[in-house]
């Protein structure tokens, strides 16, 4: 499911972007890292440099990509040690990094149980047995991750996915760009990750919305945010069903198995859009109790939305004057 996030997103562009002159306003919709993305920004530039994330969102999903045999993510699960370019280097490091933040709920090494589950393009997706998680989980870690200087090294038995973070550095990338480019005004969207530039052209905050997990029509409420990134993690977004049960693909890398903490739904909001996409698949991972503890410790870096499996709906306290609904919420206090 490519999410209706992405239409939603797309209109939103459409309607604010209005006040911008045709002559300064460029739009582009494409597709990269498995997924519909699209920019509109408002600039004499903006041309210029909407054309340039593409290329180098194309550019950063040829490294990045855990199937593309010519990727160096390929390469280096293929080959277990590899000199890789500064990004993947960087996007490596730090996902170690928050691997540490989170306790390991975020784990760019869970592919081999991505790939025995089936979710990856061209395989089926299946209930594997308990013995081959089993099998598995011994290679899922961080610490199977070894770096040397500009080496990276795995173990034998070691891949990485970096899907859970990809985006958010492409996305970070993308507002560079525009800030290169003298973009003050725009709004980009990566397949879910919402990245807001500046204002809207008539000096507002952008409005995103947070979608209703069991109506991906429909939404729970809206962020105002001007220079964040929005991104949602859950399980309604990709999965399967056997036997009337639904196996989504967000993989706890204590289990093996798609994780099960007791929330549906997580939106984080952050200047750091890497941080954002990883945390948004590490809370997930994590469930509410940790959530809170991890954000009563880092809560000048990242604010958040949580659904649960009841539908209760929790905002962490710095979100309190950006965040609307018509549902009752509770707020997590720092």
């Amino acid at each position: 499911m490519k999410s209706l996030r992405i239409i939603c997103a797309f209109l939103l562009l459409i309607a604010v972007f209005c006040s911008c002159s045709l002559d300064s306003k460029y739009s582009s919709e494409f597709f990269a890292m498995d997924t519909v993305m699209s920019v509109t920004a408002c600039g004499k530039q903006s041309e210029t440099a909407v054309n340039a994330i593409a290329d180098e969102i194309n550019r950063l999903d040829r490294l990045f990509s855990v199937q593309n045999k010519n990727s160096e993510i390929f390469r280096l699960n293929s080959e277990k040690q590899l000199n890789p370019s500064d990004e993947t280097l960087e996007l490596i490091t730090r996902s170690i990094e928050i691997s540490s933040m989170t306790d390991g709920a975020f784990d760019i090494t869970t592919e081999p149980l991505s790939r025995i589950w089936g979710f990856y393009s061209g395989l089926e997706n299946r209930v594997p047995s308990e013995k081959e998680i089993k099998a598995v989980l011994p290679s899922v870690g961080a610490e199977h991750i070894k770096i040397d200087g500009s080496t990276v090294s795995l173990d034998k038995s070691t891949s990485l996915d970096l899907g859970a973070i990809a985006k958010g550095y492409s996305s970070g990338r993308a507002a560079k760009i525009l800030e290169e480019n003298g973009i003050s005004s725009a709004l980009i969207s990566l397949g879910g990750n919402v990245r807001a530039v500046g204002t809207k052209p008539d000096g507002s905050p952008w409005s995103v919305a947070v979608t209703d997990p069991d109506n991906s029509s429909e939404q729970i409420g809206v962020l105002s945010v001007k220079d964040r990134a929005v991104v949602t993690s859950g399980g309604y977004q990709r999965y399967f069903e056997t036997n009337g049960k639904r196996y989504h693909h967000i993989i706890d890398a204590e289990t093996g198995c798609p994780a099960q903490s007791g929330l549906k739904s997580v939106t984080i909001v952050s200047q750091d859009d890497t941080l954002a996409d990883a945390l948004s698949t590490a809370i997930f991972v994590m469930g509410l109790q940790k959530a809170e503890t991890l954000y009563n410790d880092n809560n000048d870096l990242f604010g958040a939305v949580l659904i649960t499996d009841s539908n209760e709906i929790y905002i962490t306290e710095n979100l309190k004057d950006s965040f609307s609904s018509y549902h009752s919420y509770e707020v997590i206090k720092a």
